[in-house]
Parts: C-alpha cells; sequence; structure tokens
C-alpha cells in the first residue's frame, strides 16, 4: 500500500479530481483507472486508514457514505444495478491508505470479482 495519502491531498486540493459530490463529511470522485462505465470512489473526509481502523464513533459516517453512493447511483444512472466494494488492506487490493467506497456500474458485473 502507498504510503502516501493521495485522497487527503484531493480532499486538500493539492491534487486535482473529477469531483461528482462533495459534502461537509465525504467527496466522491470518478476513478483515474475505471473499471466500469461509473467507477466513482466515495471517500470520507475524516481519515480512516483502513476498514478494520472504523470505530462506533464512525457509525453515523458509514452510514452517510452508503446514503450517498445511492443517491451517486441515482444520479448516475445506475440505480438499475451497482456494485459497492470496500478493499481493506493491501492483500484485498487496497492502495490507499485511505477508507473509501468503489461505487461501479454502467456494465454487467459478474461474480467473484477477481
Amino acid at each position: 500500500m502507498l504510503s502516501d495519502n493521495l485522497f487527503k491531498k484531493i480532499i486538500d486540493r493539492q491534487i486535482p479530481a473529477d469531483i461528482v459530490y462533495e459534502d461537509d463529511r465525504c467527496l466522491a470522485f470518478r476513478d483515474i483507472n475505471p473499471q466500469a462505465p461509473v467507477h466513482v470512489l466515495i471517500i470520507p473526509r475524516k481519515v480512516i486508514a483502513t476498514h478494520s481502523d472504523i470505530a462506533t464513533g464512525d457509525r453515523d459516517l458509514l452510514g452517510h457514505l452508503h446514503l450517498v453512493a445511492a443517491q451517486l447511483a441515482r444520479q448516475l444512472g445506475i440505480d438499475d444495478g451497482y456494485r459497492i466494494v470496500i478493499n481493506c488492506k493491501e492483500p484485498a487490493g487496497q492502495t490507499v491508505p485511505h477508507l473509501h467506497m468503489h461505487l461501479l456500474g454502467g456494465r454487467s458485473l459478474t461474480w467473484p470479482p477477481g
């Protein structure tokens, strides 16, 4: 996993991103290496390194991320079927040390994914 938190730099506007949603708790932007016609990353503004690092106090934030994912699915026209993925740590494919959800849609998605 990268030690550099690229997502924090996006939040701080130090590097550009194609932002599709933003509020006081999270940010969503298009993935630079999309795996589907619609591939958006949804990240909390709060830095949480991995899914393993979530705490009870993050409950409302995590629920908010899911509500934003559903809203974006409707907004982006993929609410007829989409996938939400959270990779936890490097063996599972997490490359940035900042919790994030992948929202994927716009094509048939097979299982298992990898």
